[in-house]
C-alpha cells in the first residue's frame, strides 16, 4: 500500500467517523483497539489491516469498497449520508419528510 493509498483511507475512515458523530474513543470501545491506535490509522502513520477495514465499515455502515475507493463527487458522498440517515427513520417519518420534498420541487423558482 502506497503511502497516498493509506492517506486516502485515513482520511474516509476520519470523515466516516465524523459523519457517524463517534468520537476516536467511542470507536476504540466499540472495537476494543486502543484510543491511539485509532488516531495513528486515521493519521495514516499505521496501516489499516482488512479485518479492521471490515469491522470500520460495518461500525460507519458504508461499504469497505467506500472507504479505500479515490474521492468521489462530493455530492454522492452527501447523497449516500442522505440515505444513511434515511434509513433511520420511522415509515411515517419517511412519509412527511417525501411530502416535504414534494412540495418544494413543486414551488415557483425565486421564492
Amino acid at each position: 500500500m502506497t503511502t497516498e493509498q493509506r492517506a486516502a483511507i485515513a482520511s474516509r475512515l476520519r470523515l466516516a467517523r465524523d459523519r457517524a458523530g463517534l468520537s476516536q474513543g467511542q470507536v476504540a470501545k466499540m472495537l476494543q483497539m486502543h484510543r491511539p491506535t485509532i488516531s495513528e490509522i486515521e493519521a495514516a502513520r499505521r496501516s489499516v489491516t482488512a479485518e479492521e477495514l471490515a469491522e470500520f465499515s460495518r461500525l460507519y455502515s458504508v461499504s469497505a469498497g467506500w472507504l479505500t475507493s479515490e474521492p468521489q463527487d462530493p455530492s454522492t458522498d452527501r447523497l449516500e449520508l442522505a440515505a444513511r440517515e434515511l434509513s433511520k427513520l420511522k415509515p411515517g417519518d419517511v412519509d412527511r419528510l417525501m411530502d416535504l420534498l414534494k412540495s418544494i420541487r413543486q414551488r415557483p423558482e425565486g421564492r
